[in-house]
């Protein structure tokens, strides 16, 4: 019988040591007239509360101005919110004493690498964090060269950043957070800007984060296909969250993410349109070679 594709078995999740805990966030931002005055307020994030375990990958998808990149900057301080408490790694955000150590457990990678890269150099450029967490130099060459290693990019380090492909630089970008030793990284849409294949150049790097250095992974994306990797999925609209659970669970309910200007993988939608025109096959199918194999059986 051929093996339907199932994420990476975990411990459960009661035994796992909490990483993020997100209790009842809201956000507003201050809405301004053209003299400055305050002109009212928009609350991006509206009564939200989710846990992350130490070591899960998550993503959180939501169409544009769905608050998912406003929940991600409460992460590492920079946001914080208007109501409720976010917690990381015990730590709440709230506390200004913390504020360091926990932007050491949880490092950023936003969309454009461009924007995180300083250095001439690419070994010059994942120094940078270190050098300012005030690490010694010794450690900060070991940390530079697993980093690398890490991304598969250690061939590259004497290059120049400008002369890096567009998934070279964001493997870049995301080994200069790792070499702060970080226990989280969050990702805000890495891929946007990217070609396909240096989509799946940085989609490999963060899994195998995930897989080989049990690094908690919260991905934001509009790539569908990038989400059938994670542990759990959490849907945003308007603020809220709004669905979640695994991802065969969540890409089974196609009518309910289309509510939510969403799609779904293009295996997971051809599998409801066979569906749908009487073909004996399961919901919530994820990729093609379990798409290929429910067919077969069928």
């Amino acid at each position: 019988m051929a093996v339907i594709w199932e994420p990476r078995k975990r411990l459960p999740f009661c035994y796992m040591a909490l990483m993020i805990d997100i209790d009842n966030v809201s956000f507003e931002y201050v809405m301004r007239d053209k003299d400055g005055e305050v002109d009212g307020f928009y609350r991006a994030v509206n009564e939200v509360s989710l846990q992350v375990k130490q070591g899960d990958f998550i993503v959180i998808l939501g169409s544009n101005g769905s608050g998912k990149s406003t929940l991600a900057k409460h992460l590492n301080c920079l946001l914080y919110p208007t109501e409720g408490t976010v917690t990381v790694d015990g730590m709440d955000t709230a506390d200004s004493d913390k504020l360091w150590d926990i932007r050491r457990s949880v490092g950023m990678v936003f969309q454009n690498p461009e924007n995180q890269m300083i250095g001439t150099i690419v070994e010059e450029d994942v120094a940078f964090a270190p050098e300012n967490l005030g690490v010694k130099t010794k450690e900060i060459e070991e940390r530079v060269k697993e980093s690398l290693i890490m991304v598969e990019m250690e061939d590259h380090r004497k290059a120049s950043p400008s002369k890096l492909s567009g998934g070279q630089k964001q493997r870049v970008a995301i080994a200069g957070v790792l070499a702060m030793h970080p226990k989280c990284i969050v990702l805000d849409e890495p891929t946007a800007m990217l070609d396909p294949e240096g989509r799946t150049e940085v989609i490999r790097a963060i899994r195998a984060l995930n897989d080989v250095e049990n690094i908690t992974v919260i991905l934001i994306t509009h790539y569908m296909e990038e989400a059938i990797y994670a542990d759990r999925i959490f849907v945003m609209n308007e603020g809220r969250l709004v669905m979640q659970g695994t991802p065969r669970e969540v890409f089974s309910q196609v009518e309910k993410l289309e509510e939510y200007n969403l799609t779904v993988p293009v295996a997971t939608r051809l599998s409801y349109e066979l569906k749908r025109s009487g073909l004996n096959i399961p919901s919530g199918i994820l990729d093609k070679k379990e798409l290929c194999e429910a067919i077969c059986r069928s």
